[in-house]
C-alpha cells in the first residue's frame, strides 16, 4: 500500500515543517517538489538549545494492520534519519520511530519492520505499543547533533506485506 507517492507533484504540499523554532532553536527546515521526488531539505542547528529539523505529512487514517514492514524509496547525503508514526487517539508528541541511514548520491530502497519502531515522547524512550490499525500521519526527523545542511530525496514510501527486513 503506498502511504506517500512523490511522483505526484502535490505530495510535498501535503508536508508540514515542525523544527526546534518551537522551543527556542533555530533550524530550519522543507519538503519540496523535485523532479518526481520529494525532497526533505534544511540546515539543522544546535544554537539556543536547538538540533532537531522534521517534516510531518497531513493527517489521514490507514490500518497497518496486515503489513510487516515500511519501505522507502530514497536518495541520501550520508546523514541518519528517522521515520515517525503517529497513531490516532495518542498522547499530542508520542511518535514511533525507527532510524535509517543514506548513502550519499545513491538510490536506495530502505525496509523498516513494524515491530521496530519504539515509542518515543519529545525525544526520550517511553512504553507503548503501535496500534497499527489507527496509523494517521507519517514523519521525517534529522537529529542527533548532525548540524549543517541535509537533503534527503524520496519518491515513494509503502506498507509491505512481505518478508521482514534483513536485520
Amino acid at each position: 500500500m503506498r502511504l506517500a507517492d512523490f511522483s505526484d507533484a502535490a505530495e510535498a504540499g501535503r508536508w508540514q515543517a515542525i523544527d526546534d523554532v518551537v522551543m527556542g532553536g533555530q533550524s530550519r527546515s522543507a519538503m519540496l517538489a523535485g523532479e518526481r521526488s520529494g525532497v526533505f531539505t534544511g540546515t539543522v542547528s544546535l544554537a539556543r538549545g536547538g538540533g532537531f529539523a522534521s517534516v510531518r505529512r497531513r493527517e489521514q487514517l490507514v490500518d497497518l494492520s496486515r503489513y510487516s514492514a515500511l519501505e522507502l524509496r530514497l536518495r541520501g547525503d550520508g546523514r541518519r534519519y528517522k521515520l515517525n508514526l503517529r497513531a490516532a487517539g495518542d498522547v499530542d508528541g508520542l511518535v514511533y520511530q525507527a532510524s535509517f541511514g543514506t548513502a550519499p548520491g545513491t538510490w536506495q530502497t530502505t525496509r523498516m519492520a513494524l515491530e521496530d519502531f519504539a515509542p518515543r515522547f519529545r525525544g526520550r524512550p517511553v512504553r507503548g505499543t503501535l496500534d497499527r490499525r489507527r496509523v494517521c500521519s507519517l514523519g521525517l526527523l534529522i537529529s542527533d547533533q548532525q548540524a549543517g545542511p541535509f537533503r534527503l530525496e524520496l519518491s515513494s514510501i509503502q506498507a509491505t506485506a512481505g518478508a521482514p527486513p534483513d536485520r
